[in-house]
């Protein structure tokens, strides 16, 4: 059985990405919050587990976005340049400026690095991604948007040309380990780990896992069969390397620094790409069985980034609500609360805002003709 070429189908492989990845981006940020609270070593060693376990979002995220794109605009040119940014700029832009506002002057104390102290800093956190802790992300995932001319060029290079796809795959992999290698020696506990951090916000960082999307979707036949057949090793090696970066991040010692788990890193980088794997597996045979998760699957896609840009904000009201006392009573329980109301608000807030302003923008041209008739 082949994956559906139907581009109607009520999901894709790239929504599962995005549903998977902002499902775990919310776990992300609430391990952080209650670490920050120095639980004992007894419960920073399962949070350090799941945080790694979940350490797949960005990745996963940005490979849904271009896998799906990939497949829905890859016959465009630099001539649909101007009506694919005016689709994305309401899709993605504007909740980002909304939410961006909303953390900087509602809850400037989640600002990252530093506070903004006048409108140049104010403009260049809101710009940067230190509005929130996790906006960096926001901010390296609009520069594929804006940059995807480029990708919609590499679609048509590969396009029926499997040689060509493979030389892009073996250069990605090359070029991305020299990015990798360099980045451990200069930024992650090096000399530059300090002036150069906004490196991991910038596209190059995360560049494989977009050139896999389009690939992905332009070979899919060939993705199918190869995930099919290795599987069974897919699953083995998720096992030895998940051990290996739960190795790497408490080589590091008590008390457990999240911020020693980054992307950038080939034990990261492997993990990644195998969750992608596995994620995409799940995926072709739901859509090769047309299951009913499928609509589902496609529902919380469709809401996934405003969820996304909304989880920090509901979390933090969570927290102060009752959240942080729980971590006195027990650090799992506050875990699975806190993500659960967090999950449950971001996506039903991503819902219901987008009902509302469906309703606005639909009632303005009525008003219009109204008002010229009279």
């Amino acid at each position: 059985m082949k994956i559906k070429k139907d581009t109607t189908s009520p999901a894709d492989i790239g929504d599962y990405m995005k549903v998977f990845a902002c499902t775990a981006v919310m776990m992300q940020t609430v391990l952080s919050l209650v670490l920050a609270t120095s639980p004992t070593y007894n419960y920073q060693t399962p949070i350090g587990i799941i945080y790694n376990l979940v350490k797949f979002t960005a990745p996963a995220f940005i490979f849904g976005i271009l896998y799906t794109t990939t497949r829905t605009t890859n016959q465009n040119t630099l001539a649909n340049y101007g009506g694919y940014m005016k689709k994305q700029w309401s899709a993605l832009f504007v909740p980002t400026i909304w939410w961006t506002l909303a953390y900087l002057l509602i809850m400037p104390n989640v600002q990252q690095i530093n506070q903004y102290h006048n409108v140049g800093s104010f403009l260049w956190h809101f710009i940067n991604g230190n509005a929130a802790p996790h906006l960096w992300y926001n901010t390296m995932m609009l520069q594929f948007i804006i940059l995807m001319p480029f990708f919609w060029m590499l679609a048509r290079f590969v396009k029926n040309n499997s040689k060509r796809g493979i030389w892009t795959l073996v250069i990605t992999v090359v070029f991305f380990a020299a990015w990798i290698g360099f980045y451990d020696l200069e930024v992650f506990h090096g000399p530059h780990e300090q002036s150069w951090y906004l490196l991991d916000r910038i596209f190059i960082s995360f560049v494989i896992y977009g050139i896999f999307g389009v690939l992905s979707w332009m070979f899919r036949d060939k993705l199918e069969k190869f995930l099919k057949k290795s599987f069974p090793i897919l699953v083995i090696l998720f096992v030895v390397v998940f051990y290996w970066t739960n190795k790497e991040l408490f080589n590091f010692g008590y008390p457990v620094s999240l911020a020693n788990a980054p992307y950038y890193k080939p034990s990261m980088t492997l993990y990644a790409l195998l969750v992608i794997g596995l994620v995409a597996t799940l995926a072709i045979r739901h859509i090769n069985t047309n299951s009913k998760a499928l609509p589902v699957f496609h529902f919380l896609a469709t809401y996934a980034y405003r969820a996304y840009l909304s989880n920090v904000f509901w979390l933090q009201i969570i927290w102060r609500l009752g959240g942080k006392n729980l971590v006195d009573v027990n650090p799992i329980l506050a875990i699975i609360v806190c993500y659960l109301l967090t999950w449950i608000l971001s996506f039903a807030s991503a819902y219901t805002f987008h009902i509302i302003w469906s309703k606005i923008k639909d009632s303005l041209p009525r008003k219009r003709v109204q008002e010229s008739t009279e």
